[in-house]
């Protein structure tokens, strides 16, 4: 079975490129812990213009889709507050937002955050948030179906470059809740 390593040419332990990495990102890295060793997560460089998807896998090979996954900020609200989180999906996948999300955060109505909002509060370009480095006090809703992919292609933290890590990882995050049912 092919990995995303497989699809390019210069594949790095990320905590060799923390110069290529948001500061937020490459201060997650700097402090990692936890099961997974942090030069088992890895950095591509990628073109800003290919930062897209659809326009990834089309550059770099179809079968990447089914290998990579999209980090969504999203707003949560009840009664005036208004809850921040990140949803993890396999990228051929959507959250559900209005469904499981709202549940699990308790929200009225729940929203895809908007970009000024994610920007600015993650410190992270837009089409490259990633769910490493979020805010320490954000939940993040990781779907079991990334959780359990032996490697996950997701966002660098800027619109150049991406990480690969592994799904088991990505569950271990600050805030992280693994949950079945989050991508439709």
């Amino acid at each position: 079975m092919r990995t995303p390593m497989d699809a390019f040419d210069d594949v790095r332990p990320a905590i060799e490129c923390l110069d290529l990495l948001t500061e937020p990102v490459a201060a997650a890295l700097r402090a990692w812990t936890g099961p997974v060793p942090v030069d088992q997560l890895h950095y591509v460089d990628t073109e800003p213009e290919k930062a897209d998807t659809a326009v990834l896998v089309e550059n770099y090979g179809s079968w990447l889709l089914e290998q990579s996954a999209n980090c969504v900020v999203v707003a949560g609200k009840r009664g005036g507050e208004v809850t921040l989180a990140a949803c993890l999906v396999l990228a051929h996948t959507r959250a559900d937002v209005n469904g499981v999300v709202r549940r699990h955060l308790g929200a009225r109505k729940a929203s895809f955050a908007p970009m000024d909002t994610a920007v600015g509060a993650t410190g992270m370009e837009f089409g490259g948030i990633t769910p490493i480095g979020l805010p320490a006090d954000w939940p993040l809703l990781v779907d079991a179906a990334v959780a359990d992919a032996p490697y996950a292609l997701i966002g660098s933290g800027s619109r150049r470059g991406k990480l690969i890590v592994p799904g088991k990882a990505l569950a271990q995050l600050p805030g992280a809740t693994v949950l079945e049912g989050l991508a439709v």
